[in-house]
């Protein structure tokens, strides 16, 4: 069955290492993340945006797809269902169709609207015993249409967010969604320890995981990073196995490509990439 996020994220900060949230948009991808998530033994994140919310009808087809896995699949690791950048109406229609853990990006609104919204939807996530992510300072790059120029987030403010009894913090350092441009400037560790150091035990959350460097994500882990999202990385891997099954000319009959066989060198892809991402983040052998 599904988790709250909470537990495994309070005992990978304790343990100095992170959960992959994987982000998931059809029945492939979940079924790959799930079954990679089993054989290394490792605690997972099923992330799910409001487009891919909408792509797949609704979010209670994809929890009713989530629970089915689960159960069909035997997965005995802890699984958590996400809403990933969620607005504050989307919070609570997840938090109605059975997700185990919603984000709310307040980071648009001025601080006092963010905190007002945040402590509204801590209540309602609690009483259900979901968890619940909420974020200060933009990620920068697009996500879902949403494009943000990146920054890094005030540590009193994330204070302030994070006092309202939130389970884990988002707060931009200089980290953007999708392929990083050769001018990044890098992660702000200055932000991350002073941000840690002000919430304490609060698991902290690294958005746009794709293309930041090993040593670099070894490093916010080492500062309290318990949570690092991924997404890009499987887009890309997905996309290029796929294109490769096409090219390689599989419909020599004629008859159209079979949509379970054309699909599959993707899934495989994703799955490498997964447990790549977990032996980086070490939380595989975890659960």
């Amino acid at each position: 069955m599904l988790v709250s996020a909470k537990e495994m994220l309070d005992k990978a900060k304790a343990g100095h290492y992170a959960v992959g949230q994987f982000n998931i948009n059809n029945l492939e991808w979940t079924k790959a993340i799930l079954q990679t998530a089993q054989e290394c033994n490792s605690p997972v994140i099923l992330g799910v945006s409001e487009g891919a919310g909408k792509y797949m009808t609704g979010y209670k087809t994809v929890v009713g797809m989530v629970n089915g896995m689960l159960e069909e699949l035997n997965i005995t690791v802890p699984v958590a269902l996400h809403l990933d950048h969620g607005s504050y109406d989307h919070c609570y229609k997840c938090i109605e169709a059975g997700f185990s853990s919603i984000m709310f990006d307040g980071s648009h609104y001025p601080i006092e609207e963010n905190v007002a919204k945040t402590k509204e939807l801590v209540a309602a996530a609690h009483e259900k015993g979901i968890s619940i992510e909420a974020e200060v300072g933009s990620i920068g790059g697009e996500e879902d249409g949403v494009v943000g120029m990146g920054e890094c987030a005030d540590p009193n403010e994330c204070k302030a967010i994070a006092d309202l009894g939130i389970d884990f913090l988002a707060a931009g350092i200089g980290n953007i969604h999708g392929k990083y441009p050769a001018n990044w400037a890098g992660l702000s560790f200055e932000t991350l320890d002073a941000i840690q150091k002000l919430t304490g035990d609060m698991p902290l959350v690294l958005h746009g995981g794709t293309g930041i460097p090993a040593d670099m994500i070894k490093k916010a882990i080492s500062l309290g990073v318990a949570k690092i999202n991924v997404n890009t990385e499987c887009q890309l891997s997905f996309a290029a196995a796929t294109r490769e099954y096409i090219e390689a000319g599989k419909d020599k009959e004629g008859k159209g490509f079979d949509p379970r066989k054309l699909l599959a060198p993707g899934a495989e892809a994703i799955k490498a990439t997964v447990k790549e991402k977990m032996e980086l983040f070490g939380s595989v052998g975890k659960a």
